[in-house]
């Protein structure tokens, strides 16, 4: 009778063994190879930013491998998201050491006390350390400024590489513990250049200038060590800081240039980078010396985006933007800084046409780059190019930022357009966190539109936001709109805040006390300032001081003021008394106060218009005749006033001596983005 299945040769049989096993063999590494190709896909997703997709596919795999738990939970830990990090762990069937690590630097990472006690504990259940491990929880403790526990820590260590000694320097600066650094450092059996580095950036960072410098030149041959020149270089750069640019030059001189590599000889591994010239070309640029900065430019042989970004950012500074236009086009390849260091110079300068011109010409915007241009609009009182240009980046769907936003409602308030600033306000309101300097941005347009109770509502919802300026912007408001009273209420919450008022403050005091005719007030503001504060009294302080006295009939008391002042008077202060002068009708001092104001200032058109005006209110036209006639002899033109009015979604200028007015702002359009963006972003 036959057996089924047939009975199988032993040689058959070892061969059929070696296939069934082959086959095996074969589907397992086949299923190998799609687990790494799934790891390569999830790294690929997480590289994108993709963390969703990755953990869908994560969950749809049929196989992981140690890697793919690894890898996802490393973007876990890097999101920040600890309590999520942790239930992945658990949540683990095998772990390895990395995965023992990657939760131990989440926890690390962590600014929460009570994660520093769970790395702590999940530390001490590790199966087993590594020098990673160490490195870690060391610099938990060392970034939280508990050095006695990273000293204990370290001193279990069982083998110490130099990144700990590394890290324990620099755990011991930031503290303020200088000598304890420099026990760790004198002890290191292996010093490297990263050791070096932070002896130099900690003592730079307490200020021991010339401790660092006998460390690099006296006590170390750092020549010797590769890479030592980074030392020498944050040595450069805080020279520069600290006003010693020939320190600086001494220290770079002493690293030599690069030299080409002979036959048989060892390349020189301490030699200049880019970074040590481009240190000591800020050095020069700090300080002011652009001469110097391009000579060593021009010397430099191998100059990086940095150095030609330095030295045009160093002629924007000294507003030589002609030089800066030369060089802009011998870059080889300008990136975003380069486009935009042209522009804020040309702002800067006043020149806000070229730097709209360098705008258009760049191949790609940033937000900086609109930003830039936005700001340099408003800070030369081009309103309409500041509204016009925000329009033009609501129209492209270029996101805005606070930096915008602060610029354009800057705008706002200088023109007094409430309805642009309120739109801005809901659309801030709809899709940003307003952060102090928004803040303070929409009290000061409220405040110039008249809308205090909103300029008061925002002060108050700031709560701990508030800064000076704050206090100041509301301050100014209430001086601006008449509130004397209130502007010294709120200076007396101010003192009792510990808020310490600035000159601007005073300025704002002393002006609203003028405009309401508090002398008495306005004297105690003055003395406040220059003995509690101990703030000098600056030319604008007393000009609000001699408007205050004289326009109250003090005259001679202003006068006094005048004379007594330890610095010279200038117009406005001059101006301040004439106009107190003509007010109270008393020509000899106006007379003598027109005298000298046309002396400060032989264009100005003020004194012969005060005094025309004088006359002409007593009646005598002749004596009136005579005071035009010298000023038209002396071709001094009075220029016309102008004033203009938010109506009917346009702002609307008109200028004295004309019939007709013009339409500077075509608002409602820019409304109709404000909607439409308010859309796409909330």
């Amino acid at each position: 009778m036959r057996r089924w299945p047939p009975r199988i040769p032993v040689p058959a049989a070892v061969a059929h063994r070696r296939a069934a096993v082959g086959a095996t063999s074969t589907a397992a590494e086949a299923t190998d190879d799609l687990v790494r190709q799934h790891n390569r896909s999830i790294a690929a997703l997480l590289r994108r930013g993709r963390f969703a997709a990755a953990r869908r596919l994560f969950d749809a795999l049929p196989a992981r491998s140690v890697v793919t738990w690894n890898t996802l939970l490393a973007a876990l830990s890097r999101r920040g998201d600890v309590p999520a990090a942790r239930s992945f762990f658990d949540s683990m069937p095998v772990r390895d050491a990395v995965s023992w690590n990657t939760l131990l630097a989440a926890y690390a990472r962590s600014p929460r006390l009570d994660h520093l006690a769970a790395a702590r504990r999940l530390f001490d259940e590790m199966p087993q350390r590594d020098a990673v491990t160490w490195s870690t929880l060391l610099g938990a403790y060392a970034r939280r400024g508990l050095m006695d526990e990273a000293q204990s820590l370290f001193n279990e260590m069982p083998q110490r590489n130099t990144a700990s000694w590394n890290t324990m320097i620099t755990g011991f600066f930031a503290v303020g513990q200088a000598r304890k650094a420099m026990d760790v450092f004198e002890a290191m059996p292996v010093k490297d250049s990263a050791s070096l580095s932070a002896m130099v950036s900690g003592f730079t960072s307490n200020g021991w200038l010339d401790e660092a410098d006998a460390l690099l030149t006296k006590r170390l041959r750092a020549t010797d060590m590769d890479k030592a020149v980074d030392a020498y270089s944050t040595l450069i750069a805080a020279y520069g800081q600290n006003g010693r640019v020939t320190d600086a030059r001494r220290l770079f001189d002493m690293i030599p240039k690069a030299q080409s590599q002979h036959k048989g000889h060892k390349r020189r591994v301490f030699e200049r980078n880019a970074v040590s010239w481009n240190s000591m070309m800020m050095c020069y640029i700090r300080t002011g010396d652009v001469c110097s900065a391009r000579a060593l430019f021009d010397e430099m042989p191998g100059k990086d985006l940095v150095s030609w970004n330095t030295m045009i950012a160093g002629y924007t500074q000294a507003s030589d933007m002609e030089e800066a236009e030369k060089l802009f086009w011998e870059v080889p390849e300008p990136d975003a800084v380069t486009w935009n260091l042209m522009i804020r110079g040309f702002t800067q300068k006043g020149d806000v046409e070229h730097a709209r011109g360098f705008f258009d010409m760049m191949p790609e915007r940033s937000t900086i780059t609109w930003n830039t241009m936005i700001s340099g609009y408003e800070q030369n009182e081009d309103y309409d190019g500041t509204i016009k240009l925000f329009q033009r980046m609501l129209e492209v769907s270029e996101r805005p930022s606070h930096h915008t936003l602060s610029s354009v409602l800057a705008a706002c308030a200088s023109l007094a357009t409430l309805r642009l600033g309120a739109q801005l306000h809901q659309l801030i309101e709809k899709s940003f966190l307003p952060d102090t300097a928004i803040s303070n941005a929409l009290i000061t347009m409220y405040s110039r539109c008249g809308e205090l109770t909103n300029a008061k509502a925002i002060f108050s919802q700031m709560h701990t936001q508030k800064d000076l300026v704050s206090w100041n912007a509301l301050i100014g408001g209430y001086e601006h709109h008449g509130h004397a009273t209130e502007a010294l209420r709120l200076f007396k919450e101010m003192r009792s805040a510990k808020v310490v008022p600035s000159h601007i403050t005073f300025i704002s005091l002393l002006s609203a006390c003028g405009n309401s005719g508090l002398v008495s007030e306005g004297r105690v503001v003055f003395h406040t300032m220059v003995h509690e504060y101990g703030l000098d009294a600056r030319v604008e302080h007393y000009a609000a001081l001699v408007n205050l006295i004289g326009r109250h009939g003090q005259l001679e008391d202003a006068l006094e003021v005048i004379k007594s002042m330890p610095i010279a008077p200038d117009r406005a202060v001059w101006g301040a008394f004439l106009g107190a002068c003509t007010a109270k009708k008393n020509e000899p001092l106006a007379q003598m106060a027109a005298k000298v104001l046309s002396e400060i200032d032989p264009e100005s058109s003020a004194p012969y218009v005060l005094m025309h005006n004088l006359h002409a209110h007593e009646g005598r036209w002749g004596s009136a005749s005579v005071v035009r006639e010298d000023m038209e002899r002396q071709g001094i033109h009075k220029h016309p006033g102008c004033s203009w009015i938010d109506m009917h979604d346009k702002v609307h200028v008109f200028i004295s001596g004309d019939t007709s007015h013009a339409l500077t702002h075509e608002i409602f359009s820019v409304l109709e983005c404000f909607y439409r963006s308010c859309r796409d972003w909330s």
